[in-house]
């Protein structure tokens, strides 16, 4: 029944976004319910996104990006905080020798904070960031010790170093320069849909720029990611397209 269900979503899609966003939330909260370990609930997630990401290439989605670790996950326990990031490394590692990426030319980069992540698992990324460098069939982007205010914040103290130095006047700054220093040799579009799983319905300061700026559709559904279907994706891509067809009407 969900193939056949898949089929007649996609049969009424006529818009594909050309970025999604993803909040992939509710790891721990399944971990919970299933009376498993927080760590496996992260891993039962990371298979979600590997699936995830093959759907979305699959129906024509260019740019991809996942939510993986906010700023405000710092606070959680050291443990936990230890096992995220030897599975981000891991699946760094994988990504960096994984076939499948060199044969569809999969970009993939990271986007937040590299000053206060781990310097061993931001040379494992920045080594598969080299690697898939000149790829541009399909990116994806890992959003890592991010948040929106730090990104803006960033990118402000970046262009008062600027002007300070010379190099703009504030007469000189426009919509331009503010993206040109919150992604810094990142090619990121702006957002069209944000999904966010877990019956969570905010997006949590996720690419303001990129998304509130662009009025992006966001798509709010119940499940866990570990448990979320193509069903659940092409919902979400269901609603943009509504969207963006009731926004070019002749």
């Amino acid at each position: 029944m969900d193939k056949l269900y898949e089929k007649h979503l996609l049969k009424n899609i006529r818009h594909i976004p050309r970025h999604i966003a993803i909040i992939q939330d509710g790891n721990r909260r399944f971990a919970k319910e299933m009376g498993i370990d927080v760590a496996s609930g992260h891993r039962l997630g990371a298979q979600t996104t590997e699936k995830v990401l093959d759907w979305a290439r699959e129906i024509g989605v260019r740019h991809i990006t996942l939510y993986c670790f906010s700023t405000e996950n710092f606070k959680r326990s050291e443990l936990e905080l230890r096992e995220l990031f030897d599975l981000f490394a891991e699946k760094a590692i994988a990504a960096a020798s994984d076939e499948r990426v060199h044969k569809n030319k999969i970009r993939i980069q990271m986007v937040g904070d590299r000053n206060i992540m781990p310097k061993d698992l931001i040379e494992k990324i920045e080594r598969v960031e080299e690697l898939t460098r000149n790829y541009t069939a399909f990116t994806i982007n890992l959003a890592i010790a991010y948040g929106g205010r730090n990104e803006i914040l960033c990118a402000t103290k970046s262009i008062l170093s600027s002007i300070h130095e010379g190099k703009i006047k504030p007469e000189e700054i426009d919509n331009k320069t503010i993206e040109e220093n919150l992604y810094r040799e990142i090619n990121l579009p702006e957002v069209d849909l944000i999904i966010r799983t877990g019956n969570e319905k905010r997006t949590s300061n996720f690419l303001p720029w990129l998304a509130n700026g662009n009025e992006s559709a966001v798509y709010f559904c119940a499940p866990y990611w570990p448990l979320f279907r193509k069903i659940d994706l092409l919902r979400g891509v269901r609603l943009y397209d509504q969207r963006f067809s009731e926004n070019h009407l002749p």
